[in-house]
């Protein structure tokens, strides 16, 4: 009883301080309070998204713990501190819980996610077998896939249309169609795709007219992962990227998300080898510790790897690796 008591107390506490902190910025009406379910979608079914969708259900069912999930561990300085305590970070900001979270995803393979998490073998196949039912409910949408921006990768589960504004029209519908049956209130849009080769701004992303007339042109400059996100934006929902593409670092990108009050943010998840990169190499640095060179190797053996042994898909990849 006396842990309950005292969480209880902390999180009142919690809300309090916060409530303190809007009313003091003369914006109350700023911060709404996350209600109702949240969608997931998610561009790339593979080895990524199958960890963290199979990870939510797991600590929704009791199986695991949410190691290395900020929200749901990671804690927050409050004031001065002076009670000796630290409130978890989904305490103190509003945000949706993990038995709110639906999901949904478009993949160019047809793998539900059971299946396709079982192949990329980043989790226990027992705790896999555990959740099966759930995952193997997620079955991918069609994606928009050209072979042109990702040339290892070829699959089934592809859609087709007149010109790429039909393809974000189709996507636009996808969007409409999964709140309307998940019942969500809210969505997000994740990029968890492959490496598009390198591509550089032009003229067709300097604004939104010029890009729509590119979208119905096909323009070449035109990635399917900028349809994704100009689809997204388009219905007002929030697009992360989660790869080195250039995708919503174009003019175009931030004028749709100021106009339709979406944010956009990401320029890859930095999950692996990038992420030990950024770890480890200041560490060297600062100890002048001398490194005569890195091998970096694709461990997983995921489809990421077999995307970045194309020149073009690499070339987008590498300024990453190198400043990390």
């Amino acid at each position: 009883m006396a842990t309950r008591t005292k969480s209880s107390s902390t999180s009142k506490k919690v809300h309090q301080t916060l409530a303190e902190v809007v009313n003091s910025s003369g914006n109350a009406n700023s911060i709404q309070p996350a209600t109702g379910k949240l969608g997931i979608m998610i561009v790339g079914m593979g080895a990524v998204a199958t960890t963290f969708v199979a990870g939510v259900e797991a600590i929704r069912k009791g199986l695991a713990e949410p190691i290395g999930s900020l929200t749901q561990m990671g804690t927050i300085r409050v004031g001065k501190r002076t009670d000796g305590t630290s409130p978890k970070i989904n305490e103190f900001v509003s945000l949706a819980g993990l038995n709110d979270l639906v999901f949904t995803g478009w993949d160019l393979f047809e793998d539900d996610m059971y299946t396709a998490a079982s192949k990329a073998g980043v989790l226990d196949q027992r705790l896999l077998d555990k959740i099966k039912p759930f995952l193997s409910k997620i079955k991918p949408q069609k994606a928009v896939f050209d072979r042109n921006y990702v040339k290892m990768l070829d699959g089934p589960n592809v859609k087709k249309g007149k010109n790429k504004m039909d393809l974000a029209e189709q996507l636009r519908e996808d969007i409409r169609q999964f709140k309307k049956k998940s019942g969500a209130k809210r969505l997000v849009t994740i990029w968890c795709g492959s490496t598009e080769i390198f591509l550089k701004p032009s003229k067709v992303h300097d604004s939104i007219e010029a890009f729509e007339e590119g979208l119905r042109k096909s323009d070449k400059n035109i990635a399917p992962s900028m349809i994704y996100a100009y689809a997204s934006l388009m219905e007002g929902v929030p697009f992360a990227n989660g790869a080195p593409n250039l995708t919503v670092d174009l003019p175009v990108m931030l004028q749709l998300s100021k106009q339709n009050n979406a944010p956009i943010c990401g320029k890859d998840f930095k999950t692996g080898q990038t992420l030990m990169k950024t770890i480890l190499a200041p560490g060297f640095k600062a100890r002048l510790l001398g490194v005569s060179g890195w091998y970096s190797t694709n461990i997983l053996g995921n489809r990421d790897g077999e995307v970045l042994n194309d020149p073009g898909s690499f070339k987008t990849k590498r300024p990453r690796k190198s400043r990390s």
